[in-house]
C-alpha cells in the first residue's frame, strides 16, 4: 500500500464506525522538543491521522494559537530537518498515518530533490502546503508522487464549483475543506450552509473529505457526522497542550 493510500484508508475505517475520523494537529517540537515524539505516539493512539505543523516564522493561514506554538518551537531549534530526523530515528513508530503541514519556503529550502525520500524514510505519508496554489504545484506533486506521498488539496466555502471539482479530482489522501474564510483558531458554528458546503465537496470527491478550522467540541463533531469523513482539530488541541492538560482525554472527549 502506498503511504497516501494509508491516509484515506485510516479515515474511511474510522468513518465506517459511524463517526468522523479525527485528524489531530500538533506543532512540531511543541511544547518540548525532547518530549515531542512521546506526545506524538500518545496522540496517534486515539487520532486517526496526525498532522505535524512545521514551525514557520510567517504562518499566514494560522491564528494566534498556532503562531504562538510555532514561535516557541522555533526558539528551541525545531525545523523541518529536526522533525524528519526525529521521526526517522525513533524506535517506536506512531500508530496513525503522519502528514506534514508546511508552508512552501521550508520545503524549498530543504529541496524538492531530497524531500520525498527523506519524508518516506521518516514514515511521512503526505504533505499539506497551504500557500501553494494548485497551478504552481506540478514540481512538488511529481516529486512526491514518485514516492507514493500525498499532496492534500484545500478548498474553501468560496471555491467556485468548477475549481472545486478540479481540486477534488486531483486530491490525494483527503480533501481539506476549510469551514470558513480567514485563519485557524476561531470558534465556528455549524449552520446549515456549512453542512451544505460539506455535502457539495463530498459529492465531487473520490477521496475522504475532512473539515478543518475552528473544530473545538463534541457538539460540532456530532453535527458534522454524515456530512464529512473526518474533522481536523488544531488550535483547540494546541491550547490543551499550552494549559498542560491531557491531549488524549481531550481527543477522546470529541467522540462523546
Amino acid at each position: 500500500m502506498l503511504p497516501r493510500e494509508h491516509i484515506a484508508l485510516s479515515i474511511r475505517d474510522a468513518e465506517s464506525t459511524g463517526r468522523p475520523a479525527i485528524v489531530a494537529f500538533l506543532t512540531g517540537g511543541f511544547p518540548e522538543p525532547d518530549k515531542f515524539h512521546e506526545l506524538l505516539c500518545k496522540v496517534a493512539e486515539v487520532a486517526d491521522v496526525v498532522e505535524i505543523g512545521v514551525p514557520f516564522s510567517d504562518p499566514m493561514a494560522d491564528g494566534l494559537t498556532i503562531q504562538r506554538s510555532s514561535r516557541v518551537a522555533l526558539s528551541k531549534g525545531v525545523s523541518l530537518q529536526w522533525i524528519l530526523n526525529t521521526l526517522r530515528d525513533a524506535v517506536q513508530k506512531p500508530k496513525a498515518p503522519i502528514l506534514l503541514m508546511s508552508y512552501l519556503n521550508p520545503l524549498l529550502a530543504f529541496g524538492f530533490d531530497r524531500l520525498p525520500q527523506a519524508a518516506r524514510e521518516a514514515g511521512v505519508s503526505g504533505f499539506i502546503v497551504p500557500d501553494l496554489p494548485y497551478e504552481e504545484s506540478e514540481e512538488i506533486r511529481g516529486a512526491l508522487d514518485a514516492y507514493g506521498l500525498a499532496l492534500v488539496q484545500m478548498v474553501t466555502p468560496v471555491t467556485p464549483d468548477d475549481r472545486l471539482a478540479m481540486l477534488c479530482k486531483q486530491a490525494e489522501g483527503f480533501v481539506y475543506a476549510v469551514t470558513m474564510t480567514g485563519t485557524t483558531g476561531k470558534q465556528v458554528a455549524v449552520p446549515d450552509e456549512v453542512l451544505a458546503y460539506m455535502d457539495r465537496v463530498r459529492k465531487v470527491s473520490s477521496v475522504p473529505v475532512c473539515a478543518g478550522f475552528g473544530i473545538r467540541n463534541p457538539d460540532q463533531v456530532r453535527l458534522m457526522t454524515g456530512h464529512v469523513d473526518g474533522v481536523v482539530v488544531g488550535s483547540a488541541l494546541v491550547e490543551v497542550l499550552e494549559r498542560g492538560e491531557d491531549p488524549v482525554a481531550f481527543l477522546q472527549g470529541l467522540r462523546s
